[in-house]
């Protein structure tokens, strides 16, 4: 078991030194020191897990308190991919408030052995009991897993809204595997946690159980983000221009301006003259910020006037489009060469599965459905 901690533990450092050699987003950067913290920390349990919580309680505990930092570095990975103007505050310093309280009590109890002999890990017998602060912080660090579970899973729908909000497609903006690790792991960390509660509070189970758990799952986490990180691309991308940008703010900052009805109908006839003539879709990753550029129209109004003129999303507006000139050549002798599929990817499709999903959201109907209708 030592080695896979080892092995785990060299690949995050390895994992690490990749993503430097990369053109660095604010996410690559948060990866890198979230890797590092996990590479140092499974590395030192792996060399030294016999000895720390035997014999060095107190050191044992900080060494537990570690396990508040891996909440807080997975929702800041995941708030810097999906955040367009995402930057580290002091606001993002409360996460880590838990952390640095946990150690400080600590370090105050070690001035005094009656209060630091109360705060073990282990079973050894003491009159006075075990400190209620330090089973307080310990409670808190079994709840911190399942809080920012919780905390992932509202930003991952954030995320979807923002998609639909800004791009024509959705494989590859949707983080899937991010997704699949959070929902895992999230299950395996809370699970293992309700363990090392019972251990502590009623001695069941052996310790190294708990702690072999925990950080055998840390191990098979640490190669999966680390691989998967490393490929991560830059989700929304900055432009130079202010006038060129996301919608992702649950409030737009143009909201507030009154759009004038004549004002809009100029913009509803100029979007729909623009798609029919110059087929903007035809372009399988096409986004809100580039058909705003196209048209010379603010991101934040194209994206008001699609929603209240057209009544749907960025993602469905485009995908209709799609659709329908799917269903043109499809009627069109011109194509029969071509198989559907073939004809799908022509009018700005970007896989099977995705052109499937929304022909069938669309018309009601399979693709070969409509094509033997037709």
């Amino acid at each position: 078991m030592k080695y896979i901690f080892l092995i785990a533990a060299f690949n995050a450092l390895f994992f690490a030194v990749l993503i430097l050699q990369k053109k660095k987003a604010l996410h690559d950067k948060v990866l890198i020191f979230w890797l590092i913290y996990l590479g140092l920390y499974t590395g030192i349990y792996g060399l030294f897990s016999n000895k720390l919580f035997l014999d060095f309680h107190l050191l044992s505990a900080s060494f537990i308190s570690l396990l508040l930092l891996h909440g807080p570095f997975l929702f800041l990975y995941i708030s810097a991919l999906i955040g367009q103007k995402f930057r580290f505050n002091r606001e993002k310093l409360f996460h880590f408030i838990p952390f640095i309280l946990f150690n400080l009590y600590i370090v105050i109890a070690s001035l005094f052995p009656e209060i630091s002999e109360r705060i073990r890990l282990d079973h050894a017998k003491n009159e006075e009991g075990v400190s209620l602060l330090f089973n307080l912080f310990l409670i808190l660090t079994v709840l911190s897993g399942p809080f920012y579970f919780i905390l992932s899973i509202r930003l991952f729908k954030k995320l979807d809204i923002n998609i639909f909000n800004n791009f024509s497609s959705y494989e590859h903006v949707n983080l899937d595997w991010l997704r699949t690790l959070v929902y895992i792991f999230g299950t395996i960390w809370t699970v293992l946690m309700v363990f090392v509660s019972i251990h502590h509070l009623f001695g069941m189970f052996f310790w190294f159980f708990c702690t072999h758990g925990i950080f055998l799952s840390l191990s098979v986490f640490i190669i999966l983000i680390g691989y998967f990180g490393l490929k991560q691309k830059e989700i929304f991308i900055q432009y130079p221009d202010n006038s060129i940008e996301y919608v992702t703010e649950s409030k737009p900052k143009y909201s507030s301006v009154v759009l004038k009805e004549d004002e809009a109908e100029k913009y509803v006839s100029k979007i729909r003259s623009f798609m029919s003539n110059e087929k903007p879709y035809l372009n399988a990753n096409l986004s809100l910020p580039e058909l705003a550029r196209k048209l010379n129209i603010p991101s934040h109004h194209l994206s008001r006037v699609i929603n209240e003129h057209f009544n749907v999303n960025f993602f469905d507006f485009v995908n209709q489009y799609r659709v329908d000139e799917v269903k043109s050549r499809m009627r069109n002798p011109e194509f029969d060469n071509l198989t559907i599929l073939g004809i799908a990817f022509d009018c700005g499709f970007n896989t099977k599965s995705a052109f499937n999903r929304v022909f069938k959201k669309i018309t009601g109907l399979t693709p070969s459905e409509y094509k033997k209708q037709v």
